[in-house]
């Protein structure tokens, strides 16, 4: 063991596709209401940051094609997984699931399940950003 205490390990980034720029600030920043930490643009394609205001905690949005040594046809893949919402996901968590329920479906966001009780013990509901990813919300007790 070399000393270090596992407990100072905090998650500070994930990542998620977006291929819209524009259409993912939207989602993340206005219907979310997360703050924009970082925009960065490279060669036309941009990674744009964001996070709960508050929180360290960040996701990038990133260009999926951007991603060193994939082929022509992961790329075809990574797009078709992308357009039916099988590429990637993320779980947030809310105290008021109904108000952050109604607060981004009057965004035109789509819903893909409304606020439910699951049987496995939560409380969630879910939407697809513009990329396709599953945005899963669960109600925090």
């Amino acid at each position: 063991m070399t000393g270090m205490d596992v407990t100072d390990i905090t998650i500070h980034s994930s990542f998620l596709p977006q291929n819209d720029p524009e259409a993912a600030l939207a989602f993340y920043r206005d219907a979310l209401g997360f703050e924009v930490r970082l925009d960065v643009g490279y060669e036309g394609m941009r990674w744009i940051t964001v996070g709960p205001v508050g929180q360290s905690t960040s996701i990038v949005l990133y260009p999926p094609q951007a991603s060193p040594g994939l082929t022509d046809d992961e790329k075809r893949a990574i797009e078709e997984m992308m357009a039916k919402g099988t590429y990637a996901s993320v779980l947030l968590a809310t105290k008021d699931l109904d108000g952050t329920f109604d607060k981004v479906q009057a965004t035109d966001a789509e819903v893909v399940q409304e606020p439910t009780e699951q049987p496995y013990g939560v409380r969630d509901c879910a939407f697809r950003d513009p990329a396709g990813n599953m945005v899963r919300i669960q109600e925090l007790r």
